[in-house]
């Protein structure tokens, strides 16, 4: 029988999948345990104002923000705020699928198809020459085009390694992808008394602008289970078009190298294991195969690892980098998210 250790540095203890299971409790405690707080202070306003002006999650990435702010936890910590922040919240992505029907977006069909297309051109034509005009590299506006107008870091990933990007030129790129991503979270549900935005037409604008798939279910959350799916699947079909772009930049970096190095993708890394789950429980679901019953407690599961990941993710954020970010990075990736912010919102008053 094979033995599943894992040997590590010479000298070192072995390290198992028990150890490793271990050095994730401390961070993920602390998660649940901002979590557990803020739920505690929704429902201290649900007593007061029969109604929560600010929901569990919000108050989770606020208080995770305010702990760190004072408090940068130690490596002991770090690897459970992070699985929090990434694999519990794309578990809670995974699991939404099995609440969605794709009858639910039937009646806007092609139209939105093509309408999610071409915002995502237009994004990555506009947000390009917008770097470069900032006095950007090439390769750096590319990954800033991609990250802003796709999939924030998910995009600038699978890009990177395609046009030769340095550490340097990728680390810029991201830099700003956590506190902009929050910023998403936090102010986005504001538009939609400031605009008179309906279920459908929120769920459309956060699944067009925000830069993650388990943002866009942060951002949503508070909006009802509507804007949920309806956001979700806007942001699969955004993530879907990584697709094309890739092949696109692959052919052009190939054709520069004169076909001398060939540079691949996994599909895995175009396509993350939870938005295969996803659309593999949304199919079971539209085929009825997953109960109506199951919806429920499903969505309660969803809710709660949610607000979880929320709280790591606030944890995360330390606001004091912003002074680490050139100014023109700053400026590229804030106007680009601007521009895609104000597009998408002259797109959705078409889907009434």
């Amino acid at each position: 029988m094979a033995d599943n250790k894992i040997p590590s540095a010479a000298g070192a203890r072995p390290v198992t999948t028990a150890s490793r299971l271990t050095t994730l409790i401390p961070g993920v405690l602390l998660c649940i345990g901002v979590a557990g707080i803020s739920a505690s202070l929704e429902g201290v306003e649900r007593q007061v104002f029969a109604h929560p002006y600010v929901e569990a999650l919000v108050m989770a990435i606020l208080l995770g923000m305010a702990v760190r702010s004072f408090w940068k936890p130690s490596e002991r910590w770090q690897a459970g705020i992070a699985f929090s922040a990434k694999q519990l919240l794309e578990v809670a992505v995974m699991l939404l699928g099995a609440s969605i029907s794709f009858a639910a977006i039937a009646a806007s069909g092609v139209t939105l198809l093509a309408a999610i297309a071409a915002v995502v051109v237009v994004a990555l034509c506009v947000s390009f020459g917008l770097s470069r005009m900032l006095g950007l590299s090439t390769r750096l506006s590319i990954l800033i085009a991609c990250g802003n107008s796709i999939c924030g870091n998910s995009a600038i990933a699978a890009v990177a390694p395609i046009i030769g990007a340095n550490n340097d030129e990728i680390a810029s790129s991201i830099s700003f992808t956590a506190i902009l991503g929050v910023m998403m979270v936090l102010g986005l549900p504001l538009l939609i008394p400031l605009l008179q935005l309906t279920a459908t037409q929120y769920g459309i604008l956060a699944g067009l602008t925000v830069y993650a798939v388990p943002q866009v279910l942060a951002a949503t959350v508070p909006a009802g289970l509507v804007s949920t799916q309806i956001g979700t699947l806007v942001k699969l079909m955004r993530v879907l078009m990584l697709g094309p772009v890739v092949v696109g930049l692959s052919l052009i970096a190939s054709r520069r190298q004169g076909g001398t190095k060939k540079t691949s993708v996994g599909f895995f890394r175009l396509v993350p294991w939870f938005i295969l789950g996803f659309l593999a429980l949304a199919t079971l679901r539209s085929l009825e195969i997953v109960p109506s019953t199951v919806v429920g407690p499903v969505t309660k599961i969803t809710s709660f690892l949610t607000v979880v990941s929320m709280a790591a993710l606030g944890l995360g954020v330390d606001v004091r980098v912003l002074a680490n970010v050139g100014g023109r990075v700053t400026a590229a990736v804030t106007l680009s998210l601007m521009l895609l912010l104000g597009i998408s919102i002259a797109l959705v008053h078409w889907f009434k």
